[in-house]
């Protein structure tokens, strides 16, 4: 159900067969802004993109590292073990393709709809019952940092919900809590001498996937309707930015043309 675009690199055809493919922050945009999404995969018009967070990638290509020399190893990470919790990373051979978001990552055809549902994972943990465990590493640099689920954003919450909804699809047995393991940068030290210090938490977050499918369902009717859906909500709970922004850019642009016309 797609075709090529040279805005977005692919746009939903409602004539075609073909499954189209749908990213994990696809749908986490729809959830914030019907409006962006359709734009986005409809009529090929992304949301300005926003600069590449090069340290956090950074920090998240280390995390991987240290946690794979204990899948190796079959050992218990000890940020793990220091939380009480009794699993180790899931040595699978397939675990590089789940992480490869660009490629396939964790994919499902929901044949309902004819979407194809992908997204890339940062690692999965799996406990003595054979439950895989999500796991997605987070970074920032607060005063004070995440501890609790309390501190988590919704999207980050939507996030691994979509995840475990995938791997419970590909037919596997998914324990319904996932973790963050979110290391704050630590500012406060007396200088900076080439190295920068972190606190790491290892938050449990009880997910529940039961809006995915639903979710999936209303984007499939969204994008085969032609008609503009609603404006979304931004973070602060106020009407999506982008949206207000494209409004009043329109009408100050609409404005200055009659005005060009007439003079």
């Amino acid at each position: 159900m797609a075709t090529k675009s040279p805005r977005t690199g692919s746009i939903f055809d409602p004539h075609s067969a073909e499954p189209f493919k749908v990213s994990r922050s696809k749908i986490d945009l729809f959830t914030e802004c019907p409006r962006c999404a359709y734009l986005d995969m409809r009529l090929g018009v992304k949301r300005p993109s926003t600069p590449s967070f090069t340290l956090n990638n950074a920090v998240d290509e280390l995390l991987k590292r240290e946690f794979d020399i204990h899948r190796a190893a079959g050992s218990t990470h000890p940020l793990v073990e220091k939380y009480g919790l009794n699993a180790v990373p899931l040595a699978d051979d397939r675990l590089e393709e789940w992480r490869d978001a660009l490629r396939r990552g964790i994919a499902y055809l929901h044949e309902p709809t004819n979407i194809l549902v992908r997204g890339g994972i940062d690692d999965v943990w799996v406990n003595p019952k054979g439950d895989l465990i999500v796991v997605d590493y987070k970074a920032t640099s607060k005063k004070v940092g995440p501890s609790t689920e309390d501190d988590l954003y919704d999207a980050y919450k939507r996030q691994v919900e979509i995840y475990q909804w995938l791997f419970r699809r590909n037919g596997f047995s998914v324990s319904p809590t996932a973790y963050f393991v979110y290391v704050n940068g630590k500012s406060d030290a007396k200088a900076f001498d080439a190295k920068l210090e972190f606190d790491v938490e290892l938050i449990p977050y009880a997910g529940s996937d039961a809006w995915v499918e639903p979710a999936i369902y209303d984007l499939k009717k969204m994008l085969m309707s032609d008609e503009i859906p609603p404006v979304g909500t931004s973070f602060g709970g106020g009407p999506c930015e982008h949206c207000t922004y494209r409004e009043a850019a329109g009408k100050e642009l609409q404005a200055l043309h009659a005005k060009n016309k007439k003079a």
